[in-house]
């Protein structure tokens, strides 16, 4: 089993095991904060989604929460998992084009510090906007997994700040 950090929309149970994603292949175990300091960034483009999608940047000071899962190994490459006729994770995170696939460093609940692997965006971009919608599946993904409130708000501001046309909704979350 492959220990996975998601820290965007796939903190959310009902997409990271969908129909169209891993189909429950994915077992939710924890939450968990980067040791690193890293904050969330809207810095790609999801074509999918039609909105800038979640990054983890590099900031001084800050750390992102997210969700900690063990995935089958055979689920996260392209080729292991479509041999079982699957869909990966390198695919669902567009992994080779927006996103690479990295090791990082998270401090369980328990204070445990484990080593997972997580994707981070090849090339971040300026001036993308991110949506409601979206914002929304992260937000409820960190409420469903039992983060703290204060990060859930930060993630928030970090979303209003983004995109301030949905300040109002986002707010409302």
């Amino acid at each position: 089993m492959a220990l996975v950090f998601q820290y965007g929309s796939n903190c959310l149970e009902s997409q990271i095991n969908s129909k169209d994603r891993l189909c429950g292949g994915a077992k939710f175990i924890d939450i968990a904060e980067t040791v690193d300091d890293f904050q969330l960034a809207f810095d790609v483009w999801s074509t999918n989604r039609q909105c800038a999608a979640s990054d983890l940047v590099a900031s001084p000071g800050n750390k992102a929460w997210g969700a900690l899962y063990e995935v089958p190994d055979y689920l996260v490459e392209r080729k292991t998992a479509a041999a079982q006729n699957r869909k990966s994770l390198d695919a669902i995170e567009g992994e080779g084009a927006n996103y690479k696939l990295k090791r990082i460093a998270v401090r369980r609940n328990n204070g445990s510090i484990v080593t997972a692997l997580t994707y981070r965006v090849k090339t971040p971009k300026q001036d993308l906007k991110t949506n409601l919608e979206y914002v929304g599946y992260i937000v409820k993904g960190l409420r469903e997994r039992g983060v703290r409130k204060d990060y859930i708000e930060h993630v928030k501001k970090l979303a209003q700040a983004n995109n301030p046309a949905i300040s109002t909704q986002v707010q409302a979350l």
